[in-house]
């Protein structure tokens, strides 16, 4: 009897800790969740529910993340970026090379993909050659990289994937309204990253890693299938028709890696957002606040609410879409809860280097609210 008791708390105890792993590994999803759910008590389940869902960002999105997670996993991502990193002989320069393929990586496969790509590689490097004291640097100038590289595409970040599809934003004008911002950010990253670290000899001895031609190939023909629907060159529903079957066939774990709980975030916060929105205390309260100011709102909302929900949700109380759209991606920096790419961040750098947080939150901060001040000014100033 005793050990049964015994066995039942073991369990009770390995189920709390699969539970509280799982919220830590998905805490805005679990938010989202939380505000849908109250929320619909406030506004029961009806008819209008059906409304709120964005279909054809929900299938973009999961179209290019797998896709991503079937290169991934084919070595490209990895190969590509360790040959680049190769040519440099110094910390100054690699930290550079570094930055920049997630800068640019973010432009072509979302922040957060760029970030859990080449976040791994940047611990190679620095581990290998001996320079981890140049680590939380690093993954805070990739972070940055990540969040500011991706506002220039329309599938950079996942707010813009949204505002771009529900806004209906002309290729052209989306990438003019962004512009300004994204030239600043590029010379600010490179400034930090030119000043922030020496010149030191580096010598890379990266593992080797092997690349399936075949599969590579056509993975990078889903990938040009996946952008064409992001710029509605072909209908969404295509995607859904040709991507999951051909990786079924061919690399069932793409599929399965898919980060479920960024899709799932959307869903619910379009649940929460699509009530808020139906709240006329709540709605003429954000009409009001953003016919002063967009840009400063969606900022500060971004502070508080990641700046995925923000989109979704200011999005419902305007139809002045450029400075929300630059709002919400400067607004990617700032705390660490301002975008979900600095939780994956905070996520991978905390697991590779424990006991180290407040040095890296500390610097972090700095950082990010510093590139904040710079942005919002200027962009202010252009608008």
């Amino acid at each position: 009897m005793q050990h049964t008791a015994t066995d039942v708390k073991g369990s009770l105890h390995h189920v709390h800790s699969n539970i509280v792993a799982f919220i830590k590994k998905n805490t805005v999803m679990c938010i989202a969740l939380v505000a849908a759910a109250v929320t619909s008590v406030i506004v029961p389940i009806d008819r209008e529910y059906a409304g709120y869902f964005d279909l054809k960002t929900l299938t973009c999105l999961f179209c290019v993340l797998a896709v991503v997670c079937a290169l991934k996993k084919v070595n490209f991502f990895y190969m590509l970026a360790d040959r680049v990193v190769r040519v440099f002989k110094t910390a100054k320069i690699s930290v550079l090379a570094l930055v920049y393929i997630t800068f640019i990586g973010s432009m072509l496969i979302a922040n957060d993909m760029a970030l859990l790509t080449f976040l791994p590689l940047g611990y190679i490097v620095l581990t290998t050659t001996g320079k981890q004291k140049y680590m939380a640097f690093t993954f805070i100038m990739q972070n940055i990289a990540a969040n500011l590289g991706g506002m220039l595409t329309p599938f950079g970040n996942p707010q813009n994937l949204y505002l771009y599809s529900k806004y209906n934003i002309p290729n052209l004008e989306f990438m003019t309204i962004m512009a300004p911002p994204f030239l600043l950010a590029v010379m600010l990253i490179t400034l930090c990253c030119l000043i922030g670290v020496k010149a030191e000899p580096l010598n890379l001895r990266s593992e080797k890693k092997t690349i399936d031609v075949k599969k590579t190939v056509l993975y990078l023909a889903l990938f040009a299938l996946s952008i064409a629907i992001v710029f509605r060159g072909i209908p969404y529903w295509i995607g859904l028709l040709v991507i999951p079957p051909v990786l079924l066939m061919t690399d069932r774990d793409a599929l399965k890696s898919v980060d479920y709980g960024l899709l799932f975030t959307f869903v619910f916060f379009f649940i929460f957002a699509g009530n808020v929105a139906r709240i006329d205390s709540v709605r003429e309260f954000f009409s009001a606040l953003l016919e002063k100011n967009p840009l400063i709102v969606s900022v500060i909302s971004c502070q508080f609410i990641s700046n995925v929900p923000s989109a979704i949700l200011l999005s419902q109380f305007t139809e002045n879409y450029a400075p929300l759209l630059v709002g919400v991606n400067i607004g990617g920096v700032g705390t660490l809860i301002s975008s979900l790419a600095s939780l994956i961040t905070f996520r991978e750098y905390t697991k590779n280097n424990p006991g180290k947080t407040k040095g890296y939150i500390l610097m972090f901060s700095l950082f990010n609210f510093g590139f904040l001040a710079v942005l919002t000014a200027f962009s202010l100033v252009l608008m």
